[in-house]
């Protein structure tokens, strides 16, 4: 028996296999990115939010990572990771355990809020990093990087804290997730570069050590040098999926993940076969194709790679646990009930944090801090 038979018969619910192999391909890539450019690399974990792959990082030399979380920091933590950015609003009812956590490594916060400065600068017991969140195009949380009225103001109740460390500003360019163009992508990259540092410039005499740190995985793709910023936050690109394929930040061959579903039933009348894979297991994120939405997309597996079936089998409908698949029914008649469908996520975040274990093509079971204690097989 094969490896990529033995892991297959392993299976016995929907698995979300990962492929090492492309998944450190991924992260060297990257890291390489940001040597080359003379840049830290503070990968975003809320991705993959696995210690056993956070190892696969820290192989490429990774010693500082972004998490989404107080929960995800302090699990990563456990696992000795010691400088952490939890790239997340404050959130107060948690500062005993941001306390907690400061005491014992480098931690940093993120704030636009006058009224949450005010209340680290009383209640923390240890010295803790404090990024000021910055909005430069994408509307979601952040100081509007014009307002530097309210900027000085943080900075000052920061300065007279004593207790926290202002370390630059930070912002994250989610809009490029909604363009249209690598042209596009490249247009919101510069924009959002070009404001960060008239921040920089403003504020760099106070603050000779102010970082700027910047974080999406489309814009980094794309790059072959990173210019302009100090610190670098993609987190996608570990695993890639369909949404940054269809953006041109990958190709399939990039894509590291696939969820194995069992087939259960087929409706050749229909084009339909159908899956145990459904919005538990993947998302409800979807992307278009023409006027129709697609959950996924079915894919081989070989033993190094994921081939698409051709003509492409689209997942185009899902509810709790079933999952739909458009097929030809020719590619329909090769399949039988207890047989295994591979497909690609449209979003790997959504679809990993849903999943909760890892199973590699090779047959190791890897962690995931949602499931960390559970047996993949139970």
């Amino acid at each position: 028996m094969t490896e990529t038979e033995a892991v297959v018969k392993s299976i016995q619910r929907p698995t979300l296999l990962v492929n090492e192999s492309i998944c450190r391909k991924n992260i060297e890539r990257m890291s390489a990115l940001a040597q080359r450019s003379r840049v830290i690399f503070r990968p975003h974990f809320k991705t993959h939010q696995s210690a056993s792959i956070g190892k696969w990082f820290r192989d490429s030399g990774v010693s500082a990572i972004t998490v989404s979380s107080m929960t995800m920091a302090r699990y990563f933590a456990g696992h000795h990771w010691k400088d952490i950015t939890v790239a997340f609003p404050v959130n107060l009812r948690e500062i005993n355990e941001i306390n907690a956590l400061a005491e014992k490594i480098h931690l940093n916060l993120l704030a636009d809020h006058p009224a949450v400065v005010k209340t680290l600068a009383g209640q923390l017991k240890h010295e803790t990093g404090i990024f000021i969140e910055v909005d430069t195009g994408y509307h979601r949380t952040g100081v509007n990087w014009e307002n530097t009225d309210l900027i000085d103001a943080l900075l000052e109740t920061i300065g007279k804290s004593g207790i926290l460390r202002f370390q630059g500003f930070l912002s994250h360019t989610g809009n490029t997730y909604s363009a249209s163009s690598a042209k596009e992508i490249k247009k919101l990259h510069r924009t959002a570069t070009d404001r960060m540092n008239f921040l920089k410039e403003r504020y760099l005499s106070s603050f000779p050590d102010l970082i700027l740190s910047l974080g999406d995985t489309p814009s980094f793709s794309m790059m072959d040098t990173v210019c302009d910023i100090d610190e670098m936050r993609p987190g996608n690109f570990v695993f890639y999926d369909l949404m940054q394929q269809q953006l041109g930040a990958c190709s399939c061959k990039d894509i590291a993940i696939a969820v194995a579903c069992p087939v259960v039933a087929s409706y050749p009348e229909r084009n339909e076969l159908v899956v145990y894979g459904g919005a538990i297991h993947f998302s409800k994120e979807h992307l278009m194709q023409g006027k129709q939405k697609i959950y996924g997309l079915a894919v081989r597996f070989t033993e190094n790679k994921w081939v698409p079936l051709e003509p492409a089998a689209p997942l185009t409908a899902l509810s709790q646990e079933h999952g739909i698949l458009h097929m030809d029914n020719r590619q329909i008649a090769a399949f039988q009930p207890g047989d295994l469908m591979y497909i690609l996520p449209v979003h790997s975040c959504l679809t990993a944090n849903l999943m909760g274990k890892y199973l590699t093509t090779t047959g190791k079971e890897l962690d995931h801090m949602n499931r960390s204690h559970e047996p993949l097989h139970s």
